[in-house]
């Protein structure tokens, strides 16, 4: 099954151009690896409306099934990420989060710092990740077994029901 991806960096420094972007293209690799698609990148500052404005713009014209975000999820006060998901999303999807942090607790208790959040707006399925290359692939990697029948699953696939 192909799964076509958005990519959205958050990050004031890498959006000026002071810090290159290495969790967007870490991600990227590990999505085409997998056989997926890219059809959407983009690079924002830490700014909750332009946030928003992308995650709707996505999710609503660009037909892609899951949006993963990188970035702006910890406790920094310019960390808004989660605020904009929240924003947009119609349902919560806590599991993948609740998956994400106990996974990641077993590499690092800062692990705990995430408020990273996962909803669905529509049939596209939103996923916070950590701004860390490292910490990103990681969690992407976490999720990544059930993607598939969750995709499925948001597409109303009859098909869906045949892997239970």
């Amino acid at each position: 099954m192909s799964i076509r991806f958005a990519i959205l960096t958050v990050s004031d420094r890498s959006w000026r151009g002071e810090r290159l972007d290495l969790s967007g293209p870490a991600l990227e690799k590990v999505i085409l690896d997998k056989g997926w698609e890219i059809k959407e990148k983009a690079i924002l500052p830490d700014q909750k409306d332009q946030i928003q404005e992308k995650l709707l713009e996505w999710s609503d014209l660009s037909g892609v099934d899951i949006i993963i975000t990188t970035g702006g999820t910890g406790f920094s006060p310019r960390d808004v990420t989660p605020e904009a998901t929240l924003a947009v999303i119609d349902r919560h999807a806590v599991g993948l989060a609740e998956a994400m942090r106990f996974q990641s607790m077993k590499i690092t208790p800062h692990a705990m710092l995430s408020r990273a959040v996962c909803g669905i707006r529509g049939s596209t399925l939103i996923i916070n990740l950590p701004g860390s290359p490292k910490a990103a692939v990681e969690n992407l990697q976490i999720v990544m077994p059930v993607l598939p029948h969750a995709v499925q699953l948001l597409q109303n696939d009859p098909s869906a029901e045949a892997s239970h």
